[in-house]
């Protein structure tokens, strides 16, 4: 028990550091807030613009509401995406990372906390974009299923927790850029998902890797239950192959960033500047 405890303290104290980061950097957050709530109805608009342009009997309202949906839920896991690869990017930003990955904490601990704290910030800040929105656009959520659509969010973060993980690996290993070819993980995960459009106008191939991508179902799913007002219980051919993932995702990381993070003791990249 004292043990447990022990482990819950330190992970407590990595959601506490990164807590103090944010308000250190509240200015910038704020920069950040404004610049994704202007994004996000600018993509959402597009279905208003639609509805123009086309000059045909086009629902514009639907189009808006898919585009609100896959914005907002893109963000959401994109953001949990970001926290956690940007772990070692933060470490040597504060000068600690040699503190921190020489300590006497797992690994596990280390990034449970990374991973709590991104999973609280990544809602809130998508909470309040959801908040903006559904005020502009006047949206009615009366006949959703809030329920499924926020249980398919919960089963896709697993996922992208395992994802971000991996890709931390890479600021690790390459101090220098490793940090920029994180966006490269991202970006095949944006093309491939249909977060702005549904994967069947996607070429063949790229269709075939959609079905690995666990965002294509979390965006398949929310969709049904918010749009459609899906009952949880149908969404269940969407959310275990989700879980699966998860479930895979998270030790495989794990399990890839232990390798490379003895790789970066033995060949000496824990130091501070890129």
């Amino acid at each position: 028990m004292a043990t447990l405890i022990h482990e819950f303290r330190a992970s407590y104290a990595f959601m506490e550091r990164n807590a103090n980061l944010v308000k250190r950097y509240l200015s910038w957050e704020v920069v950040w807030l404004a610049y994704s709530i202007a994004n996000s109805l600018s993509v959402s608009y597009i279905g208003m613009g639609m509805e123009q342009l086309s000059g045909q009997n086009i629902d514009g309202r639907y189009l808006v509401l898919y585009l609100v949906v896959g914005t907002l839920v893109w963000r959401y896991l994109s953001l949990i995406f970001y926290w956690i690869t940007d772990v070692i990017g933060m470490e040597r930003w504060e000068g600690t990372i040699e503190y921190t990955l020489m300590a006497p904490v797992r690994r596990v601990t280390h990034m449970a906390g990374q991973t709590f704290f991104a999973l609280i910030y990544s809602l809130i800040f998508t909470s309040i974009i959801l908040a903006v929105t559904v005020v502009l656009f006047d949206i009615d959520l009366s006949n959703a299923n809030m329920f499924g659509g926020t249980l398919m969010l919960i089963v896709g973060s697993l996922s992208f927790i395992g994802v971000g993980i991996m890709g931390s690996v890479l600021p690790l290993l390459f101090p220098e850029r490793g940090s920029q070819m994180t966006h490269v993980i991202i970006a095949v995960l944006l093309l491939i998902s249909g977060v702005y459009y549904p994967i069947s106008v996607l070429p063949e191939f790229l269709q075939k890797l959609a079905v690995l991508s666990p965002a294509t179902y979390v965006l398949d799913g929310t969709r049904l239950a918010l749009l459609e007002g899906t009952p949880t219980s149908e969404l269940w051919p969407l959310i275990w192959p989700t879980l699966i993932m998860g479930l895979i995702a998270i030790p495989l990381g794990l399990w890839v960033f232990g390798m490379a993070e003895r790789y970066a003791k033995r060949t000496g990249k824990l130091h501070r500047n890129g």
